[in-house]
């Protein structure tokens, strides 16, 4: 291992702040102005996206608490589209004549982090309004199921006493139509 001067130890210090992030089913180590190449994202070149951090790394500040790492942000700009290495699969089997010749190419897409930090009060608010809707929604959800359950018995009740006339009504027919022969 070569060794490395005093000076660029302090180099290596004065750039603390990075982010191991979730992307594409991987996790990468992620700095502002580093250009990572994660797995294809839906969006243009030049769109903004806002990647999930696992890990941040503040200072000598370590972070890994899931509540924590929830308030930072980790924002990316899409570089643009890159592709992986050519794969050959050739699938041979011995003595019957099959043959099949198959290639792959992986699609990327290429980021550029722009920012890591941590989120602002308005996403506070959104995930407090968020709460509050939730709440408001089984409250409603509740008094809805009440109101269900007194709609569903008075439908029962009023479909039982129609039921029973109209059985009286077809008897009494019958009945008259006897008497009548």
């Amino acid at each position: 291992m070569p060794r490395i001067s005093r000076r660029a130890r302090t180099r290596e210090r004065e750039f603390s702040v990075y982010a191991i992030v979730r992307c594409g089913g991987r996790q990468e180590k992620a700095s502002v102005d580093d250009v990572l190449t994660v797995d294809k994202l839906a969006g243009e070149v030049g769109s903004s996206v806002t990647l999930p951090a696992v890990l941040v790394i503040d200072d000598d500040k370590v972070i890994s608490d899931p509540a924590e790492v929830g308030g930072y942000q980790v924002t990316a700009e899409i570089v643009g589209a890159a592709v992986g290495p050519k794969i050959n699969m050739i699938h041979y089997k011995n003595k019957t004549g099959y043959r099949r010749r198959q290639g792959h190419r992986q699609k990327y897409t290429q980021v550029k982090i722009t920012g890591i930090g941590t989120a602002k009060s308005g996403a506070a608010k959104a995930s407090s309004a968020k709460a509050s809707s939730g709440k408001a929604s089984t409250a409603k959800s509740g008094t809805g199921k009440a109101g269900t359950a007194k709609a569903s018995s008075a439908k029962a009740s009023a479909g039982q006493a129609p039921a029973a006339s109209t059985r009286t009504t077809s008897s009494t027919r019958a009945t008259s139509r006897k008497k009548d022969d």
